[in-house]
């Protein structure tokens, strides 16, 4: 199930996910939820993390969303930061996304 974790506000569109496509991630998790001003997701690969990067989200009427590109076919790990570097890791397990190859 790919988006299992629509309780904690992270849903990825579309739900299958392959490399060398574009994702949309929605969050309206934790940080929305404390009142966050701004919200920046943390991308990586695989168990190490690789290609790691942070996208400013854009704030819109419900949470926040970014688009990216999978360029990877190693799990997808995202973790969500605010402007005041609070983290919402879920627990420190992260949010993870197997991604289908082509």
């Amino acid at each position: 199930m790919y988006n299992s974790y629509v309780e904690n506000g992270v849903i990825i569109a579309p739900n299958v996910v392959a490399e060398g496509e574009k994702t949309t991630v929605k969050y309206k998790g934790l940080l929305y939820n404390s009142g966050a001003d701004e919200v920046y997701m943390r991308i990586g690969y695989g168990p190490s993390w690789e290609d790691q990067k942070d996208i400013k989200m854009t704030k819109t009427s419900n949470g926040f969303e970014a688009q990216i590109p999978i360029t990877s076919q190693d799990k997808l790990n995202l973790a969500f930061k605010d402007s005041a570097n609070n983290w919402d890791n879920n627990s420190g397990a992260n949010y993870s996304f197997n991604i289908e190859s082509k």
